[in-house]
């Protein structure tokens, strides 16, 4: 539940600053871009939040979980090619909700990504060490006593 308020909050915030930042911007670019900014910002809260780290997320992270990133800025892109090559023109509202079902189709496949790759919490086992007990010396104790 955490993931989806913090996921897709992002994800709704970013799908009406793609079309503001598309006036100015190539369609591609501006997803590029707000697609990194909506990135970072949610594998900090990610981090933070979602997966319970407590603590901010740290450039390994932020490095992991860029893969995503760049599966889902694929994934946004090919919906919004497709409805271009299918529309000439689609309206707002069309372009918003291809937007936002691709975005939350590559939401699902994040999820799994950063639960099972990025955040995990479970690391590989050591083998186990064996040591060897050493037989504790005995001293007497009055020799302890003047020895201090």
């Amino acid at each position: 539940m955490r993931f989806v308020v913090c996921g897709g909050g992002v994800g709704v915030l970013s799908s009406f600053a793609v079309p503001m930042a598309a006036m100015t911007l190539p369609w591609a670019v501006a997803n590029a871009v707000i697609t990194v900014v909506s990135t970072l910002l949610c594998t900090e809260l990610h981090a933070l939040f979602t997966f319970g780290t407590g603590r901010r997320a740290g450039l390994r992270r932020h490095l992991q979980s860029s893969g995503s990133a760049a599966a889902a800025y694929a994934m946004t892109c090919a919906a919004m090619f497709l409805l271009h090559t299918a529309q000439a023109a689609p309206t707002l509202l069309t372009e918003q909700t291809v937007y936002l079902t691709a975005s939350a189709m590559a939401g699902v496949g994040r999820f799994l990504v950063l639960r099972l790759y990025v955040f995990t919490t479970t690391r590989a086992p050591h083998p186990p060490v064996h040591r060897t007990a050493l037989p504790r010396p005995l001293l007497p104790r009055p020799a302890v006593s003047t020895a201090c």
